[in-house]
């Protein structure tokens, strides 16, 4: 998934308010945040007993269940169980999906609640169509989803080129060979590793961040930094042409590390550190400004 798709996918996470219950027309859903896989787990059960006001949702979700698979659903196959405290304080193993899962098997439950998040799920197709036949549309759709958001249009700016020259590197990386997927994160992690002095992981910790996507709560000097780093890797790997997946490591680290060079001396300039803690909130979407 590159990170035009990114702005638009939020709208199903933003749904799910982010705390450890979610509510829905004031009741509870439990959900578990997996930080290895960085994915919100529901629990469907609850999800059933909101949407159809089901008085045995437990029986409903077994019928469902024995549906999708006898239809051959592919989503039958993703159910993750968690233990989850039940209202007799005990905790015991409940069917869970991940918000893309669960967002799909919503659309076989036929209930007036659940329809909103099936048009929604409609429109998104419909545009993701469209974004196929005129590119353009989805940097149009993305300026408006930050704007709605709060952005100040300086920084939509930023971090509209900030996808172009994601693109471009994504592009230099699958010809050389670079598999998307794993390698891409192994290769994004070594980058940016060099220029900030932390991994990825580190950083959306730094910024108390979960789901969030770490460059949506950047400044606009880290968008710049970031920037230099990938297009720096990107001109560095079109002149040596890696052959191999480590070449193109080394090549990741060499272009993080001209960023990083250029983060310490705008430090030292300024007497003060570029790399902050605040997100996006923190920040004021419409004041992003550099660290001070």
């Amino acid at each position: 998934m590159d990170e035009k798709d990114k702005v638009n996918d939020k709208a199903g996470e933003n749904a799910l308010e982010h705390n450890s219950i979610a509510l829905f027309h004031e009741k509870q859903v439990r959900r578990h945040w997996d930080n290895e896989q960085e994915l919100w787990y529901f629990s469907i059960v609850d999800v059933i007993e909101v949407l159809t006001n089901s008085t045995i949702p437990k029986r409903y979700w077994s019928d469902l269940k024995n549906k999708l698979k006898e239809e051959g659903s592919e989503v039958y196959d993703f159910i993750v169980q968690l233990k989850f405290t039940a209202r007799d304080g005990k905790k015991y193993a409940t069917d869970c999906f991940s918000t893309e899962n669960l967002l799909r098997v919503i659309q076989s439950i036929p209930s007036p609640k659940a329809e909103p998040l099936k048009i929604w799920l409609a429109k998104v197709g419909y545009e993701r169509i469209e974004e196929t036949e005129d590119p353009e549309l989805a940097f149009d759709r993305a300026m408006k989803t930050y704007l709605q958001k709060g952005y100040s249009k300086e920084w939509i700016n930023q971090r509209l080129k900030s996808i172009e020259v994601r693109k471009e590197l994504t592009d230099e990386w699958q010809e050389r060979g670079v598999k998307e997927g794993v390698e891409f994160a192994i290769l994004t992690d070594e980058i940016t590793k060099a220029w900030s002095g932390k991994s990825i992981k580190a950083y959306k910790k730094f910024k108390a961040l979960k789901k969030e996507n770490l460059r949506d709560n950047m400044s606009n000097l880290e968008l710049v930094l970031n920037m230099l780093a990938e297009a720096t890797t990107k001109e560095i790997s079109k002149k040596k042409k890696p052959k191999s997946f480590d070449q193109s490591k080394r090549i990741a680290k060499q272009g993080g590390h001209v960023a990083g060079t250029a983060r310490k001396e705008i430090e030292q300039k300024i007497g003060e550190r570029v790399i902050s803690a605040k997100n996006a909130k923190e920040l004021g979407k419409r004041n992003v400004k550099e660290i001070k």
